[in-house]
């Protein structure tokens, strides 16, 4: 059985909306079917029966239901209603513009096998339930509600519009259900992506408790495998970068030197000063003006 991880790195997130709109009906039936995509539904108005392999639910309004590939199932509509929907892939397929959503009577899915969505259900350690109950409900349902509305627009722009909150659909969802495997860091043998973060948090005072838990390992543990893979503690890598940013603001701008000393991660000037002359033997004024008069005579 795959893992959510391992599905990533095969097929990625990528939502594809098939079929988009609000349906409004008298009461209705949709006899038995299985789907090759997602089918998404909110029930806005009235009472919406969905009976999945042979087990019937009935759904009220203001909740959702979420159809995962391959589910036979048939959808009643016992009143009137208005129920909000999306036919859509989760995860990216090269051949998803032949897919189709499914008829009534559809339920020998083998010619198209090769069309079908994984289903969420079939990865190790995660479930998400028909019924499922999103955490933020108002942030859900309106999010749908404006997917739904921009893809009837049927121009492209709102097309696009509506693929961005299909995205962030699934992001909620895939959080709400498998928020443990999705936040956590990557394993201790990987900490590759700590320089990107590192360089994107410059300006902060980082600690080594906060790197850490980033990382998902206790600071003894982070503070070891950092060293193993990048030859320095944390801290002393982490100066590094800093040193090496302020260099490449001295010689490239006209920055005042406080303004390079918060940039840069320092408490204040002084403790700016007093490292970079420490540890790259020049003041930090004395560095400028000697590279940026070697420039002029490039």
């Amino acid at each position: 059985m795959l893992t959510l991880t391992e599905l990533l790195n095969s097929s990625p997130v990528l939502p594809y909306i098939r079929e988009c709109d609000f349906a409004v009906r008298m009461p209705w039936f949709m006899h038995e079917r299985r789907l090759l995509d997602y089918l998404l539904i909110y029930i806005q108005e009235g009472t919406l029966r969905v009976t999945e392999e042979g087990v019937a639910t009935d759904y009220q309004a203001g909740e959702f239901c979420l159809l995962q590939p391959g589910t036979l199932h048939t959808l009643e509509g016992l009143t009137h209603t208005i129920t909000p929907f999306a036919h859509l892939d989760i995860f990216y397929h090269p051949q998803r513009k032949e897919s189709f959503p499914t008829k009534a009577g559809q339920t020998d899915l083998t010619p198209y096998a090769h069309l079908l969505q994984p289903r969420i259900n079939d990865l190790s350690g995660l479930h998400i339930p028909s019924n499922f109950k999103p955490r933020d409900l108002f942030r859900f349902r309106d999010t749908m509600l404006r997917m739904v509305e921009c893809w009837n627009r049927h121009d492209p722009l709102n097309r696009l519009e509506a693929q961005s909150y299909a995205t962030e659909l699934i992001i909620m969802l895939l959080q709400d259900h498998a928020e443990r495997s999705l936040n956590s860091a990557p394993s201790d043998t990987s900490l590759k992506w700590m320089t990107s973060y590192l360089h994107m948090h410059l300006s902060e005072s980082l600690t080594l408790e906060e790197m850490a838990s980033r990382a998902n390992l206790s600071p003894s543990r982070f503070r070891t495998v950092f060293k193993q893979q990048f030859g320095q503690p944390p801290h002393q890598y982490l100066l590094q970068l800093r040193l090496r940013h302020a260099c490449e603001l001295l010689q490239q701008t006209e920055y005042p030197l406080h303004t390079i000393a918060e940039y840069c991660g320092f408490s204040d000037l002084h403790h700016f000063s007093k490292t970079f002359r420490k540890n790259i033997c020049e003041a930090p004024g004395a560095y400028r003006k000697v590279r940026q008069q070697a420039n002029l005579f490039k």
